[in-house]
């Protein structure tokens, strides 16, 4: 069991601090972005098997960095530092002209799901980060969107990749034990890389808010800590099928 209190609280500052900046500026109509987390902590567990890690969100806790928290900077550093990337509200304004909705179901948050991340093609072309969101709850939820994730000690939320197929704009129903995907992407194309094994990964819902976040580690298919290298990376949308799955 590992909790991830720090990172948290970052990965709630960046996402709201960009949100507000957004804002600010009246938005425009990326699908790229962050979102802003609401109020509180957050803590969460991990352990690794042939899948990856799995991470079951604390059903107590709520991620720091209100969404008044005008003061939040995100300063980003290392591989999302800045990447132009927008914010999850700025999806939300997009997604492809449809805004997401499941009649009767509740969006997910984040407190009913488990997170495995597991690493692909290590220094390889194609190399990225399986991230695989299972419904541990009893009732359905839904996702929109992408993740929103951190990688290592950087500060910056991800941007979505802009080579993703279409589609963050809608509703994806998770029954309870069901499963949805995204990938991180990874690249490294100069001397100036970062490297680690760990990330944080939050919901985002349809309006580009961030749900409670959850600190892991990505895993190798034997179940081991794997340590991944990057200069940028970004993220793809949430989807029934695995991204990447050759």
């Amino acid at each position: 069991m590992r909790t991830s209190r720090i990172r948290t609280a970052a990965l709630a500052a960046a996402t709201a601090a960009l949100g507000l900046a957004l804002t600010a500026c009246g938005g425009s109509s990326d699908d790229n972005g962050g979102g802003k987390a609401s109020d509180g902590g957050r803590s969460a567990g991990s352990s690794g098997s042939a899948e990856g890690a799995t991470v079951n969100a604390d059903k107590g806790a709520t991620v720091g960095a209100g969404k008044d928290s005008a003061s939040a900077s995100a300063s980003a550093s290392g591989a999302s530092a800045g990447t132009g990337a927008g914010t999850g509200k700025e999806a939300a304004a997009k997604g492809n002209g449809a805004k997401a909705s499941a009649a009767g179901v509740r969006a997910c948050d984040g407190q009913e799901m488990s997170y495995s991340v597991l690493h692909r093609f290590a220094k390889q072309r194609g190399e990225h980060l399986l991230i695989t969101a299972t419904n541990a709850d009893t009732k359905p939820c839904y996702v929109t969107s992408y993740p929103s994730v951190m990688l290592g000690d950087t500060v910056g939320v991800l941007p979505h990749s802009g080579k993703d197929t279409p589609g963050g704009g809608k509703a994806l129903v998770v029954k309870p034990g069901g499963k949805v995907y995204a990938a991180v992407n990874l690249f490294s194309d100069s001397a100036r890389t970062h490297t680690s094994s760990d990330l944080s990964i939050a919901m985002l819902d349809h309006t580009g808010d961030a749900g409670p976040g959850a600190g892991t580690e990505a895993f190798d298919a034997k179940g081991v800590p794997s340590k991944f290298t990057w200069t940028s990376a970004d993220v793809t949308n949430w989807n029934t099928a695995k991204p990447y799955d050759y």
